[in-house]
């Protein structure tokens, strides 16, 4: 058996073995990728709000991004209706704000290269009356 036969013959096994191996790490790549865009989407499930949170963590209340001509700053007081049981209404104090963005689903719509747009705001506030109001 001649060197460029035993060539030949590695070639030919590093193909057959080499392709499927290639194809399945791309399928798995995509695939991991699908899953970790699914577990964003999960985490934004107040999307397009911005949603009103004690500093412990409480759920206060949601306002969708669209319904707001501005966003309160840091120390502001506002005035909120509660939701049920978990957090009473009443005034809160604005202590930080965070934004959540994301990049524009639709390319078309996107008049930047890479534009975001806000996807999410976070207030999170304290309660200025402890046991709330009724």
């Amino acid at each position: 058996m001649s060197l460029s036969t035993f060539s030949d013959w590695l070639c030919i096994v590093g193909f057959v073995l080499g392709l499927p191996t290639m194809v399945a790490t791309y399928l798995q790549a995509v695939k991991a990728r699908r899953i970790a865009e699914a577990t964003r989407r999960e985490l934004i499930f107040s999307q397009d709000c911005l949603e009103f949170v004690r500093d412990t963590g409480d759920f206060v209340n949601l306002v969708p991004l669209d319904q707001l001509h501005t966003v309160p700053k840091p120390g502001d007081i506002v005035l909120l209706p509660g939701d049920g049981l978990e957090a009473g209404a009443g005034p809160y104090r604005v202590e930080r704000i965070e934004y959540i963005f994301a990049t524009e689903d639709h390319p078309e719509k996107a008049r930047q290269p890479r534009q975001a747009k806000l996807t999410k705001a976070v207030a999170h506030v304290t309660d200025l009356l402890e046991g709330g109001w009724d």
